[in-house]
């Protein structure tokens, strides 16, 4: 079973909850991602997000600007396979959502190959 498998109904929420009021829903034109950036006294959350998304990317810490901070990113198969899911399933309706559902229309073309390329894994997962 894979770690996204295996996440709780309280990580589940804990994960909304999180993007939803610190967390990025966009892009950089061509891909969609979904961006938290947090000082660094917040390092053990990025931890927490890495263990249950090992696919996702953490980078940093970063100084700028007198701040120092983390910047946890979910693109690609990582997004589409592991957080969009659980995103979708979690979210309430409201301003994430639309964030969200935005994200989704502005890349729907990324997306929908992710999630073909996602499927296909799947059915030869299946088989073998």
């Amino acid at each position: 079973m894979s770690a996204v498998a295996a996440l709780s109904d309280v990580d589940r929420g804990f994960l909304a909850g999180l993007l939803v009021g610190a967390g990025s829903f966009g892009g950089d034109g061509k891909n969609p991602q979904i961006t938290l950036r947090m000082h660094t006294r917040q390092e053990p959350i990025f931890r927490w997000l890495m263990e249950r998304f090992p696919a996702t990317k953490l980078y940093g810490p970063y100084e700028h600007g007198g701040r120092s901070y983390y910047q946890w990113m979910a693109r690609g198969q990582a997004l589409v396979e592991d957080v969009l899911p659980v995103l979708e399933e979690a979210l309430p309706e409201g301003p994430a959502a639309d964030r969200l559902a935005e994200m989704r229309a502005n890349y729907a073309e990324a997306i929908g190959r992710a999630e073909r390329r996602a499927a296909v894994r799947r059915g030869v997962e299946a088989e073998g």
